[in-house]
């Protein structure tokens, strides 16, 4: 690296000290460049269509009184004119509310009161989640289609207001999140808040104005909106998004005709391409089976490189966060030398907290501390080393907005921030995610039992799609979700299906019994009829499980549950804080729009024959 090239980095990294000096350096230094547009034509904007547009929008809010500090909503699918939303407010001192697309109308209406948004962007599919009453409360409801004014309030008409400049620990943006606890809570984030990301993100990967990006996450969460949108504006890249469902077919067709070198995605994607692509293409063939045990290497170098070309063949960075990965998918992206990352953080670290750039990732592992963050273990347990991962950095929040308590508990005086996560570290300095602190399970002889580590030997299980597990009346109790292709509950009424499931039930009871150790073996194991509630990161909503009579499972009074063992347990699943990543989170998290979106939902994002 030349010194030239290290004192522009330096120079410009020491510049952006809040999004207005982002948005300015952008759009001055790369104003002829492309900036956004989707995958089949529509919106699209070059550096300097996307600055105009952004002032003239600016303009729109100081006539009508919206200004600095005020509130203003984005309740949209993923879109260029999103990041067209958030900079006409962010580099003029207004506050932005990120509402993610599949939430519910009375969560919509909760985060605009609570909030109290003076305006709001919303998408024509979405405005009838923004109540009339909500409606009647704004000074301005703008269609961010068309940026056509849907409502005003001619009462509050001015001409003489005028943007301020905001400073580095100025509000940026709220992010509401209820993560799996069912406890929303709205995450303040300042401008230094977010420039520390981008910076970090910087360090891990040293993205370019070559870069593109292929967007599939929701904007709304702070990982996407990090990485797919902030850090994108700081390199001078371009970033695609889908328009329609992201179906098997329209995601393979996008990444063919992208040809991405950037995407972010969450654990929940690259396992379903494993589970539905690469596993069955191994077992279809003799030789590749034969390979898988003799020579596994090559085999995974070989299926990669075909998954590789799938992606586009241009793919650079492929960041996962969210949740955890398998391990055993790891495992393969490790030795098919897919170009995979690993990050973790929470909503509240806006949200890097670690980081495995490409090519220093190792299995199970969230990395070291990400670029000018301190981390370290507190309350350390001298058996296991396992402690509660503590932050400390320019990536805190300023705290739970109208929630002083709350900031108490999750910030201690000195400034670390508790992540709640539960982790070990290696002689290396990587960091290790065990599993949640209150989700933790206290077993008969006072050793700890971390549900998600048997959640991801139940995921290996052929024909599971999901799992979680509880303790429930001194026991283990495993509910899983089947694939509807091993158990079609729209079947249920024919001869054998309750042979079949139980079938399915006994393996899964078998397999998870046997790979685990004495404590952690499941009692039951039940069948969910429907899929789980799920978190924008594509977490299950532990607390809504919690209570037997909150989901439908194919237990009941008459029927008994498939398994027994011995033993008690002690303790209780505990709900989870709304992090952003449990494991490899690189903040969450962000995935999923609601159904008639042209966003993505990482769930449901198509993965069949992406190995052809």
């Amino acid at each position: 690296m030349s010194i030239k090239s290290t004192l522009f980095r330096a120079t410009r990294e020491n510049y952006i000290t809040t999004l207005a000096k982002l948005f300015e350096y952008a759009t001055d230094n790369y104003a002829n460049r492309p900036l956004s547009r989707y995958v089949d034509g529509g919106q699209e904007y070059t550096y300097a269509s996307f600055k105009h547009k952004c002032l003239e929008l600016s303009h729109m809010f100081n006539r009508y009184g919206v200004g600095a500090q005020d509130k203003v909503a984005i309740l949209s699918q993923n879109m260029p004119n999103w990041t067209v939303a958030m900079f006409s407010c962010v580099p003029f001192g207004r506050v932005t509310v990120p509402i993610l697309p599949d939430s519910s109308e009375n969560e919509v209406t909760n985060i605009l009161t609570h909030s109290e948004c003076k305006a709001i962007f919303v998408s024509k599919r979405l405005l009838p989640k923004v109540s009339e009453a909500a409606r009647q409360k704004m000074t301005l409801v703008v269609d961010i289609e068309t940026f056509e004014i849907i409502y005003k309030d001619d009462s509050a008409f001015t001409c003489d207001w005028h943007g301020a400049d905001p400073h580095a620990d100025d509000l940026a943006s709220i992010i509401y999140t209820s993560g799996t606890s069912g406890k929303a809570k709205g995450v303040m984030l300042s401008h230094r808040n977010f420039c520390q990301n981008i910076i970090a993100a910087y360090h891990a990967f040293k993205a370019t104005k070559k870069d593109v990006w292929l967007s599939i996450l929701p904007m709304s969460h702070t990982y996407e909106m990090a990485f797919s949108v902030l850090y994108p504006l700081y390199v001078g890249a371009s970033v695609n998004y889908i328009q329609k469902p992201p179906t098997p077919s329209i995601l393979i067709a996008s990444m063919k005709k992208i040809r991405p070198t950037v995407m972010c995605s969450v654990p929940l994607v690259i396992e379903k391409v494993y589970k539905t692509s690469v596993v069955p293409t191994i077992e279809k063939s003799r030789v590749l089976s034969w390979m898988r045990d003799h020579f596994p290497c090559i085999l995974y170098r070989i299926v990669g490189g075909k998954m590789y070309k799938t992606f586009g063949g241009r793919l650079k960075f492929f960041g996962i966060g969210g949740s955890k990965l398998d391990p055993v998918v790891e495992e393969f992206l490790l030795k098919a030398k897919f170009p995979y990352a690993i990050g973790y953080g929470l909503t509240e670290t806006a949200p890097l907290i670690t980081a495995a750039p490409v090519g220093k990732t190792a299995v199970g592992s969230i990395g070291h501390p990400a670029y000018n963050v301190e981390v370290r273990l507190q309350n350390v347990d001298p058996k296991t080393g396992e402690g509660e991962i503590i932050a400390k950095g320019d990536n805190v929040m300023l705290g739970y907005y109208k929630d002083p308590e709350r900031t108490r508990e999750a910030i201690t005086d000195d400034g670390w921030f508790r992540t709640h996560d539960l982790a070990s570290v290696d002689s290396k300095g990587r960091y290790y995610i065990k599993g949640r602190l209150g989700n933790m399970i206290l077993g008969p002889s006072g050793e700890n039992i971390y549900p998600e580590e048997i959640e991801q030997v139940i995921n290996q299980v052929r024909g599971v799609s999901d799992s979680l597990v509880m303790e429930r009346d001194g026991k283990l109790v495993a509910l899983v979700r089947f694939d509807e292709k091993v158990i079609d509950w729209n079947q249920e009424r024919e001869d054998n299906f309750f042979e079949n499931l139980q079938a399915k039930k006994k393996a899964v009871l078998d397999f998870v019994n046997k790979h685990v150790n004495k404590q952690s073996k499941i009692g039951e194991v039940e069948a969910m009829k429907e899929d789980f509630e799920k978190t924008a990161t594509q977490k299950i909503r532990r607390f809504k499980y919690q209570d037997k009579g909150n989901y439908s499972s194919d237990i009941n009074p008459e029927t008994d549950s498939c398994g027994k063992t011995d033993g008690t347990m002690t303790g209780a699943t505990g709900s989870e804080t709304g992090s952003s990543g449990t494991g490899s989170g690189t903040g969450s998290s962000a995935t999923g729009s609601d159904k008639g979106s042209g966003a993505a939902k990482a769930g449901e994002t198509g993965t069949k024959d992406i190995i052809r």
